[in-house]
């Protein structure tokens, strides 16, 4: 059976970090958001620590419908990992939707992943040099502002949540199969102590 992981967190919450680890233990295939986004920031010259303008959003939804276009095309056994952030604002109910029958009519499990991150730790990881070589957001000031506006959307009833904070990457890509695997014990991961 094939799996499609969908990874969803604030900035710095380590989705692609986590999203790494999972690839590195199940073989997925990672496409995380800036995989869909660099190309549009690289062209326009985002340099992480000024607001992105709304347009480049949209341009970057064109690039990753043609990304889930792929997906879709991908043979019925391979399994996916994609990442994002969804606000408390924004259509994200449409889009764990749009995920949900994109597994389903690939015969793949769908895997909702919440990874929650407290905004002291999120802010000092915005000085990561990672963060500057993947055009990811760099100033902890636009991200306090972004989450004060529009937090993390509510994770859906049957996604795990998983605290970043507490839990490393190979740590937390474990816990990400156990779950999806509806192992001994896989429901206690959901709220790990």
């Amino acid at each position: 059976m094939s799996f499609l992981y969908y990874l969803v967190g604030a900035p710095g919450s380590g989705k692609r970090t986590v999203g790494k680890a999972l690839s590195a233990l199940t073989g997925a295939a990672l496409l995380d958001n800036h995989l869909f986004n660099d190309p549009v920031f690289t062209a326009f010259g985002v340099d992480g620590v000024s607001p992105v303008p709304p347009e480049l959003f949209e341009l970057a939804e064109e690039v990753r419908q043609v990304g889930l276009r792929a997906l879709r095309l991908a043979p019925p056994a391979r399994s996916h990992i994609l990442t994002n952030y969804l606000s408390r604002v924004e259509e994200g109910e449409e889009v764990v939707a749009e995920l949900r029958a994109l597994a389903r009519g690939r015969g793949a499990a769908f895997v909702p992943v919440w990874l929650m991150c407290p905004l002291p730790e999120l802010e000092a990881r915005m000085a990561h040099p990672e963060r500057r070589e993947r055009l990811k957001l760099r100033d902890p000031l636009i991200l306090r502002g972004l989450l004060a506006r529009g937090g993390v959307m509510v994770a859906p009833a049957d996604a795990l949540v998983l605290d970043t904070s507490r839990l490393e990457p190979h740590e937390a890509a474990r816990r990400i199969v156990a779950f999806a695997a509806g192992g001994p014990g896989a429901g206690a991961l959901a709220n790990p102590a």
